[in-house]
């Protein structure tokens, strides 16, 4: 995870600095683009939307586990009987 935002940190410096040479200012070093809102605003959006997905799998898989589900098997069986049988 560390490395991860790691890379996205280097990423999203690049960008930055790419649209200020753009504006003819100049780059920031990585240290200070670390303490801009511009990175904690990509890495917030970047959790928010990783939160909401992993928050609806879980919301969906607990739905789909309930008792008497069509979408899963009952939740008293073992984890053998999953499947075709016969």
């Amino acid at each position: 995870m560390v490395g991860s935002w790691v890379v996205q940190s280097v990423a999203g410096w690049a960008a930055f600095n790419e649209d200020r040479l753009q504006q003819l200012q100049d780059p920031i070093v990585w240290t200070a683009y670390l303490a801009n809102a511009d990175f904690w605003a990509r890495t917030l959006q970047n959790w928010q939307s990783e939160f909401l997905a992993v928050g609806t799998m879980a919301v969906l898989a607990i739905y789909l586990r309930q008792r008497g589900s069509p979408q899963s098997k009952p939740v008293g069986e073992p984890h053998d009987s999953t499947g075709v049988e016969g």
